[in-house]
């Protein structure tokens, strides 16, 4: 299946600052792609060359194999983090106006807005104005705006900003929602949590440059460090000195006679070595591999560390 979105050796300078620099990303059809970076990394640059806000000094984007072009538009919906509802309008007028904006007949629209409306239980907000409705309440009436014409690509800049946690959940199912129904998106947020959640896959931009790109799952694969969260019944001071050759323990922490530690493998050495080692110093409980979080990952590469943080979350 070819890609639905290509982007090809992008650079992008602002006067002397240099937005992007040689970024290039594959965003495969129906996948949630996360783009992630901290502040000023160049996200936002980018997805303004996407909706051709903006274009690119050099390189190109190509949108289901073709050159990114005005036509294209029509079939990208774009929630940006910064809202620009019109605070003194009706709920009801202003989408009305932006779902014709994208294309769609007046009837049309009204049959979708109910639809949409019912779904989100806001039909006694359509003729409330903006400037009433709190950030959450508007946020949701800007995400449907987004989602009205049924784009075959979405980029969501923070979309949960503004959401108590119930709220929140409506939006990633309905995120969710979309792509099984043939969306993609790609999803801007600072939130790792919500990454490891809902992405497929993932680029992480800082300083201009891509430094990281794959699947969530692989990635996390790749920063790996061998090391383990281990339950254990017996002899603490045994177990730590069965570890000498093999393993280093990272962290402890007993309950009253159950040990919970954490251990990093050194060398080549593999699990079964360890229960070699310690068997007769304790009665295993739970063997548990510590797999870095994508935030661990996150702040690992931005650092510029050479491996992620993986101590144990057993210390209070």
């Amino acid at each position: 299946m070819n890609p639905i979105l290509e982007v090809k050796n992008i650079n992008k300078q602002y006067g002397n600052h240099t937005a992007l620099k040689d970024v290039s990303l594959i965003v495969e059809p129906q996948k949630i792609f996360g783009l992630l970076g901290p502040n000023g990394a160049g996200k936002t640059s980018l997805i303004r060359i996407i909706n051709q806000i903006t274009g690119p000094d050099s390189g190109e984007v190509l949108f289901n194999g073709e050159k990114l072009a005005p036509k294209h538009v029509d079939f990208i919906g774009y929630l940006p983090e910064e809202r620009g509802l019109y605070k003194k309008m009706s709920v009801g007028e202003q989408v009305m106006y932006l779902a014709q904006l994208k294309g769609l007949k007046k009837a049309d629209a009204k049959v979708k807005l109910k639809e949409w409306f019912i779904k989100f239980e806001i039909e006694s907000w359509w003729d409330k104005k903006i400037e009433e409705l709190s950030k959450g309440m508007q946020q949701k009436v800007q995400f449907i705006v987004t989602v009205l014409h049924e784009p075959k690509l979405l980029i969501l800049d923070e979309p949960f900003s503004g959401f108590d946690p119930i709220n929140a959940q409506l939006i990633k199912n309905e995120i969710l929602e979309l792509r099984d129904k043939g969306a993609t998106i790609i999803f801007s947020t600072h939130n790792m949590g919500s990454v490891e959640e809902l992405c497929d896959n993932i680029a992480l931009i800082n300083k201009a440059e891509k430094l990281l790109d794959g699947s969530v799952k692989d990635i996390r694969k790749q920063y790996k460090s061998n090391t383990y969260n281990i339950g254990f019944k017996g002899n603490l001071m045994g177990f730590t000195n069965a570890l000498w050759a093999g393993a280093e323990l990272i962290d402890k922490k007993s309950e009253e006679d159950v040990h919970h530690v954490t251990v990093k493998m050194l060398r080549q050495n593999k699990p079964n070595d360890l229960f070699q080692a310690v068997i007769n110093h304790a009665e295993i409980l739970s063997f548990n591999e510590v797999v870095p979080s994508m935030n661990d990952i996150f702040i690992s590469v931005v650092e510029n560390k050479t491996t992620v943080n993986t101590q144990s979350s057993f210390t209070e």
